[in-house]
């Protein structure tokens, strides 16, 4: 797993990475959460919809936001739309499970930097967070 990669990450730039983990089951966030917070060098925030992270993102500098698509309120594509509105350089990783085609291109077209599948496996899911975070420190 690339948890000692994401501490030489953390290191060479010199602080902690920050993620934004939005979805609307308390469940979901929490396995997310776990997974960040196997290094010592991830920060973890939650949001429960997208109107929530859209707040969130305005008043906090994250290094990588991971969206629901289906959610009550605001949808993780309208949610996405907005952060790159604010952020456009913020990368935005997309975990469904249960969206449709057209919802997927529809995120891929507004933004998203990739696109996780339900149920997520934790070595999937730190392969994602190590590439994304690899991209802004720069190899």
């Amino acid at each position: 797993m690339n948890i000692e990669k994401i501490e030489q990450l953390a290191k060479k730039r010199g602080r902690s990475f920050r993620v934004l983990i939005v979805d609307d089951e308390p469940r979901v966030r929490d396995i997310f959460k776990e997974f960040c917070q196997l290094s010592n060098f991830v920060e973890v925030d939650t949001a429960v919809n997208g109107t929530d992270a859209i707040e969130k993102v305005k008043t906090s500098d994250y290094d990588l936001v991971t969206m629901d698509l289906i959610m009550p309120e605001m949808a993780g594509v309208e949610a996405v739309t907005k952060i790159k509105e604010q952020k456009p350089y913020l990368p935005v990783i997309v975990i469904t499970g249960n969206a449709t085609d057209r919802l997927v291109n529809q995120a891929g077209v507004q933004g998203a930097s990739s696109l996780l599948y339900k149920p997520v496996m934790l070595e999937n899911f730190m392969d994602e967070l190590t590439a994304t975070f690899e991209k802004s420190v720069g190899k």
